[in-house]
């Protein structure tokens, strides 16, 4: 099973955390690789976070308005088809 977890980049220098405003996903949604997942306020603006794989969204692992750390994992994708546990 080909399992990939979204992480909290780095989208500026000075960033070391971020907030989630909003998922544009859910749970079993069907999404292409680039495709916008979440909406990101960063300390420069709101981004828009792109699916890294084609795939079915799994899981989310933070609620939206949550303040998350760099490099956390915010939710995972799995290929279309496949089981997650």
């Amino acid at each position: 099973m080909a399992q990939t977890v979204l992480n909290l980049p780095r989208t500026t220098l000075t960033m070391d955390e971020g907030r989630i405003v909003s998922w544009l996903v859910e749970p079993g949604d069907i999404v292409e690789k680039g495709a916008p997942v979440a909406e990101l306020e960063t300390d420069k603006a709101v981004i828009e976070l792109e699916a890294p794989v084609s795939g079915r969204v799994a899981e989310l692992l933070v609620a939206a308005d949550a303040v998350i750390p760099l490099g956390a994992p915010l939710a995972v994708f799995v290929d279309e088809g496949e089981e997650y546990n």
